[in-house]
């Protein structure tokens, strides 16, 4: 049954975009307000900032404010949901390619089983050639 969270699928969402996983990036450095967040972005203010709803509509961010300034904070907590289906999903992969390992050793195995098998001895080889 597929089992789904409307805050996981705000974070996914969210986190689709390559701007605002690089805003996410920059703010895990720590707070910082809207101009610094645009300056590595070649685009203007208000397209910063409606990258930004989008993050806090996901509560992936949150916006204080200090007199003038108003920062910009990482809020993590959706991100430790994320990571954590991720996670059943990596336990997977692992017991996929510990499965899939087991099976090439065992190939291997009966590989080198064949080519001994077929290998004709030094003697044989010897006979073999007339001497």
């Amino acid at each position: 049954m597929l089992q789904t969270s409307p805050q996981l699928d705000a974070t996914f969402a969210a986190l689709a975009d390559p701007t605002r996983r690089a805003i996410l990036a920059r703010l895990a450095q720590g707070e910082a307000p809207v101009g610094e967040l645009a300056k590595p972005f070649d685009m203007s203010l208000p397209a910063i900032s409606k990258h930004l709803k989008v993050l806090e509509r996901a509560g992936l961010v949150s916006r204080g404010r200090e007199a003038q300034w108003r920062p910009v904070r990482l809020e993590a907590g959706p991100l430790k949901e994320a990571a954590g289906w991720i996670e059943r999903y990596r336990k997977f992969w692992e017991q996929s390619f510990d499965r899939l390992d087991s099976y090439l050793q065992r190939l291997q195995a009966e590989a080198a089983k064949s080519k001994s098998a077929i290998k004709p001895s030094s003697k044989e080889r010897k006979r073999g050639s007339g001497k």
